[in-house]
């Protein structure tokens, strides 16, 4: 019979979230194996993270992180409201925003990476909180930006503590300038793009394919009007301005002000801060984007308890 490592039972532990004696009970009457132990937990009700793992998580937290030239946001999602105020479910999206400042920018390296005071990763660390919580949590996305001179910048809207929220922002601001010249600009941008949900940075940016496929609708739209050929590309270009309005950062009219576009407002700033300021990239999260919630049932859910 195979022996009952402690690097069995952690190794157990850490992918369902039950109790150490529990795990070390299921592998002692599962002849050490982890698969079977597995489903002896799960048998046995003990296999918290297990039981919950099929559950839609839509709620949760983005959180934001910023040290000097780097900025990172992350997403971790829970089933409800209630346990994205917490407390230890925000000390874990905030410490993992801050892990992901270190980290390659990528979901499976945050997963790996080990989790501050813990003697475990961050995967290992989000399912012992899912026993601890009672709900399925998903550590759903992650982005970083940096730049080699200049600095990034953050805000995250509809707080819940200190860079948690439902809706994170980070921007990279590419200058020579000191960053507290740049301070102004960067908060400001920041809140901006939280508001005006800009798709790319700047013309250059947006996909030829994307502005392909406007620019026919537009032709399709200018056509209907009846106007002759002659005109439709002024119309089709006039057109294009404003799609660039709505889409691209540099392009859009800033939300605090109302009537300076983005890029003028960077030039501005770097005539007062004395080096030129460029943007460099930004990323927003909003909570729970592009996962599709299960539309309830009220009535049948009714039915179903009578029937119980």
């Amino acid at each position: 019979m195979t022996e009952v490592t402690a690097a069995l039972v952690k190794e157990l532990r850490e992918r369902t979230g039950a109790p150490i004696m529990d795990c070390r009970k299921a592998l002692g009457e599962s002849g050490a194996d982890i698969e079977a132990a597995i489903d002896w937990l799960r048998k046995k009700g003990l296999s918290a993270a297990v039981k919950k793992a099929g559950r839609v998580a839509a709620d949760g937290l983005v959180g934001a992180a910023v040290e000097g030239p780097i900025g990172a946001l992350v997403e971790v999602n829970s089933e409800t409201d209630f346990v994205a105020r917490n407390e230890a479910f925000q000390r874990f999206v905030q410490s993992v925003s801050a892990l992901a400042l270190k980290g390659a920018g990528t979901l499976e390296a945050l997963k790996s990476a080990p989790y501050p005071g813990a003697g475990h990763s961050v995967e290992a660390e989000l399912t012992r909180l899912i026993a601890a919580v009672g709900e399925n949590l998903v550590l759903r996305r992650v982005t970083r930006l940096a730049v080699d001179r200049g600095a990034v910048f953050s805000y995250v809207h509809a707080a819940l503590g200190k860079g948690v929220g439902r809706i994170g922002v980070i921007l990279a601001l590419a200058s020579t300038a000191q960053e507290e010249a740049l301070k102004r600009l960067g908060k400001g941008l920041s809140m901006h793009i939280a508001a005006a949900v800009p798709l790319y940075l700047d013309i250059a940016s947006v996909p030829k394919e994307e502005l392909q496929r406007e620019r026919s609708i537009l032709i399709e739209q200018a056509r209907a009007t009846g106007k002759p050929e002659a005109i439709l590309e002024r119309m089709v270009e006039g057109r294009l301005k404003k799609f660039y309005e709505e889409v691209v950062l540099s392009e859009q009219i800033y939300v605090v002000d109302g009537e300076t576009k983005v890029s003028r407002l960077v030039e501005e700033a770097a005539k007062e801060a004395g080096a030129a300021i460029s943007l460099a990239g930004f990323a927003r999260f909003a909570l729970g984007e592009g996962i599709l919630r299960p539309k309830s049932d009220f009535a049948a859910s009714v039915k179903a308890q009578l029937k119980d």
